[in-house]
């Protein structure tokens, strides 16, 4: 059994690592957006902050679908509507978190951006790999 056990957290380490790459090159897409939209075109913080993450969210589903998780899911369109409905809670989560630090806290707005995406993170892996990414 230790064999299994060690294929198992061997295995459980290496997706949760490139869910990680996944996500942090998901990170820099959505605050490149973000950014953009905010500071260059004048956008509301979070309307900007929110095609920032809808860039990043369909980045994210496409490398993890294919690359972390390895889906093999032939029926797409459901698997891709979990994601975008596990995404829309996360991005109202998000913009909450936003809300709290930077309008309550006086928490600089991307560093509280930053902190809403740290916080998600954990639900938002546990939710790929239980639900939506299982074949």
């Amino acid at each position: 059994m230790p064999a299994i056990e060690t294929m198992l957290t061997t295995e459980l380490f290496f997706k949760i690592f490139k869910f990680a790459v996944v996500g942090f090159s998901s990170f820099l897409i959505d605050m490149a957006v973000t950014y953009t939209g905010k500071e260059k075109i004048r956008l509301n913080q979070y309307v900007a902050n929110t095609c920032g993450f809808v860039c990043a969210a369909i980045y994210n589903f496409t490398l993890n679908r294919l690359w972390t998780f390895h889906s093999h899911d032939v029926d797409i369109q459901t698997q891709a509507l979990k994601f975008m409905a596990s995404m829309a809670f996360s991005l109202l989560i998000g913009n909450l978190i936003i809300y709290v630090f930077n309008e309550k806290f006086k928490i600089n707005f991307y560093v509280a951006k930053i902190m809403s995406i740290a916080i998600s993170m954990i639900w938002n892996f546990s939710i790929n790999s239980l639900l939506i990414f299982t074949k």
